[in-house]
């Protein structure tokens, strides 16, 4: 019995015909220029006059319906209305025309049959074509016929044309690929959209001090701390030290909040009267419209809150009491952090909350969501298997959707999109779905939720500037099965900078905003503010119209990736073991060496010795020109591509089927056995620290690795142009200068050192890793 041929998880680079075909070299030269042109006859139908009465009434219920061959369209329909006026417009594929004439029929609403009113006919032969960025066609009146050709009483206004994906009405259409879908709302739910993510906030609440405070029980020292709640987060202070009516905590609490503010912020100064039962002893309420914003750590003035308390009565009643007790507190709106949705590995956006803190933008990002092929059905339809295939993309706080292709295993999109770039280690996500909102049946299509097919990452650091990447990205899926390719989506992408000399000088820079360092969160808290963080992100886009669902936001986010699993501690493992071979290899061509093993090389080597011994001085540029040359042999076989998940990197192919159940157990876990449930819990979440560290140090060891990879063009090359320098200045340079120079560097006062990140540091870290390969 033969196997099956293994599937193919590799990057496929292609050739499409982009932009009409009008290339130069790698740069393209016309407007949408990095998707297939597809003609499209394009209908507006905007309005129509003095209709003719078809009900006893004298009156009418218009509406049009435009038919081209099998494909139909119909505008909504007005009641009693002779002047309606819908400015509606459809779309036909070019490629899918199947008639020689187009038909555009007024009818009128009726019960059992809607009766005709009137037509207008065009030979498709006779339609103008327009193309973009051409004016709009100005629509005209034209008077209607019945079926044998003779006028009769009344006009429609209508435009049509033949133009492109690229025509303004292309977004708003009516398409032939949704001839099958019904409903205002199920059509908007197909069409492209482009979402903006909230803008997020974090908010530092420093509880300072209270006075005056009136516990129930005044015989006893009063436990008191502060609950602060802010929408579904919840935060509290510890016990206070002081054991009165004056207590004191002087500690900070973190939320994310999202504008526009809807809710206040809640606090309660609590009493622990006895263990789990609580007695709030006054709350206040502080509207986040008026809370102060700081772009540094310069602190904000502190304000006295006034508690109030209330008392519910034995009728249910509730009665409000003011005293005097009051809360100290500094409270304020934190903008110059950035505010983390993203994996730190994947992040599209690094600036800060605040604009004023923005700087200009280095380039323009441009994606060409081309088609997708061999797609795997997602759900059943009529007794057979089907797909509803869309993408979303995200980079920075711009999301965009395309329009869904109906009932189709390889869709084709061609929908370009743009973004500005602020940062050039930045990573765009692109994810395919199908959607399982369109036929009213939302429980038999995929339970409610649209179902993820696969993902794409793209590191912009590894393009070259004003290049076109046309690859074939595989679609990978990891199931308790095992992984599985779901298909192929074809993207173009490029990458244009508009200042070399700011690119250059963003590798010095700290990756993070400045804040982020002179006053930094610790692990915990940024790791529960990311949570906070994607919860208000995907609440805020589901109710969008149409919306951009919950399942969506967070595979894009991926929300979940920091749980343990089996396959990725040993995925981190190797790679931390790639790293150190570089060593291990030193080690074993130095032994050999030792033992002769090349005679002529061994020679050599005591010469290379002698001379280094004797002229110290050639130590630092012989290191430093090596290194050079190293990076400039290591050029020609530059990477050319962009980098894709590697299922072998990701020990996906080979995982054993019981890791990849507990990878997808829940959690909780869902066995049965209480202590197997805490035992295995515990597990899990120590073994995720120690996966999370041990991926963060392979990380390390891949950043030196790509220093001469040139798998970021511009920091290998800015690497390899200081090594030269270096080579040279360390050369007419005297060694004992050179390491006076450094010693004192590194033993340099307190009041000489800089919080900040240094330059190589900042550059270090910028350097791309293999993190951009993980699945």
């Amino acid at each position: 019995m033969q196997r099956p041929p293994p599937e193919d998880f590799s990057l496929k680079e292609t050739k499409p015909f982009l932009g009409g075909g009008k290339i130069s070299g790698d740069k393209l030269t016309t407007t949408y220029d990095l998707v297939e042109q597809m003609q499209y006859l394009y209908v507006r139908v905007v309005k129509a006059k003095d209709l003719p009465g078809k009900d006893l009434t004298g009156s009418c219920d218009p509406y049009v319906e435009v038919k081209l061959g099998n494909y139909k369209g119909t505008t909504r329909h007005f009641e009693k209305k002779t002047n309606p006026e819908w400015n509606q417009v459809f779309a036909f594929a070019k490629d899918r025309l199947q008639a020689s004439f187009l038909e555009a029929t007024v009818k009128d609403k009726d019960v059992v049959k809607d009766d005709l009113i009137g037509r207008v006919v065009f030979d498709l032969n006779e339609i103008p074509k327009r193309v973009p960025p051409d004016s709009p066609l100005a629509p005209q009146w034209y008077r209607l016929e019945d079926r044998k050709g003779e006028k009769v009483r009344g006009e429609l206004m209508l435009a049509v044309w033949f133009g492109t994906q690229a025509d303004e009405a292309f977004p708003e259409a009516w398409h032939s690929d949704a001839a099958t879908v019904s409903g205002t709302d199920a059509l908007a739910n197909i069409r492209s959209k482009v979402y903006l993510s909230p803008k997020l906030w974090y908010l530092r609440v420093n509880v300072i001090e209270a006075q005056d405070l009136v516990p129930s029980d005044k015989g006893r020292y009063p436990e008191v701390y502060v609950k602060v709640i802010m929408g579904t987060q919840a935060l509290r202070t510890r016990v206070s030290q002081n054991r009165g009516t004056n207590p004191m905590w002087n500690e900070d609490l973190m939320f994310v909040v999202a504008e526009p503010f809807e809710e206040p912020l809640i606090l309660s100064v609590e009493d622990r009267v006895a263990p789990n039962k609580d007695e709030v002893l006054g709350r206040c309420a502080v509207p986040l419209q008026y809370l102060d914003k700081r772009f540094d750590y310069k602190p904000v003035n502190s304000r006295w809150f006034n508690l109030e308390k209330h008392v519910i009565l034995e009728g249910g009643e509730k009665k409000e009491i003011k005293f005097a007790s009051k809360i100290h507190m500094r409270i304020c709106l934190e903008g110059g952090y950035h505010v983390l949705d993203e994996s730190t590995h994947y992040s599209s956006d690094l600036r800060p909350t605040a604009k004023q803190l923005w700087k200009p933008n280095i380039g323009v990002l441009e994606l060409g969501i081309l088609n997708a092929t061999g797609l795997m059905p997602m759900k059943a339809k009529e007794g057979r298997g089907t797909t509803d295939a869309y993408c979303v993309a995200k980079y920075g706080q711009k999301w965009i959707r395309t329009r869904t292709i109906i009932d189709s295993f390889t869709p084709r999109w061609n929908e370009q999109y743009t973004w500005e770039v602020f940062d050039p280690c930045t990573v765009l996500t692109v994810g395919v779905f199908d959607n399982c909102h369109l036929h009213g049946s939302d429980k038999n299509n995929g339970g409610g939720k649209d179902e993820r097919i696969g993902k794409v990452r793209i590191r912009l650091s590894t393009l070259e500037t004003d290049r076109v990447y046309t690859h074939s990205y595989p679609l990978l899926a990891l199931h308790p099965s095992g992984v599985k390719k779901m298909g192929e989506i074809h993207l173009a992408v490029r990458f244009t900078c508009s200042s070399l000399l700011n690119m250059m000088y963003m590798y010095s820079l700290p990756l993070l905003p400045k804040m982020h360092y002179l006053h930094p969160l610790t692990v915990s808290q940024l790791d529960n503010l990311r949570h906070q963080a994607t919860q208000i992100v995907s609440t805020r886009l589901t109710r969008t119209e149409p919306p951009l669902r919950k399942e969506v936001v967070e595979y894009m986010l991926d929300v979940g990736s920091h749980m343990w699993s089996m396959r990725r501690s040993k995925a981190n493992f190797f790679r931390i073991m790639g790293v150190l071979s570089g060593l291990i290899a030193v080690g074993k061509w130095f032994e050999q060496i030792c033992v002769w093993k090349n005679p002529i090389t061994t020679v050599l080597i005591h010469v290379l010795f002698i001379i280094l011994v004797v002229y110290p001085e050639l130590i630092l540029p012989t290191i430093f020109l090596y290194l050079f040359l190293i990076g400039v042999w290591y050029y020609r076989w530059r990477p050319r591509h962009p980098p894709h998940m590697d299922t072998r990197l990701s020990h996906a192919d080979s995982a054993h089927p019981d890791e990849l159940d507990e990878e997808f157990d829940t959690f909780p876990t869902s066995r049965p056995a209480d202590i197997v449930r805490m035992r295995y819990d515990r597990l899990r979440s120590i073994a995720g620290r120690i996966q999370t560290v041990v991926g963060d140090l392979a990380t390390q060891g891949e950043r030196f690795q790509s220093l001469l990879s040139w798998r970021d063009p511009r920091a290998t090359a800015l690497f390899v142009l200081f090594c030269l320098l270096a080579a040279v200045i360390l050369y007419v340079t005297p060694f004992q200068v050179v390491a006076l120079l450094i010693g004192l560097y590194v033993l340099r006062h307190p009041r000489l050192r800089y919080r900040l990140p240094s330059v190589p540091l900042n550059f270090f870290r910028r350097l791309p890793a293999r993190t951009d390969c993980m699945l």
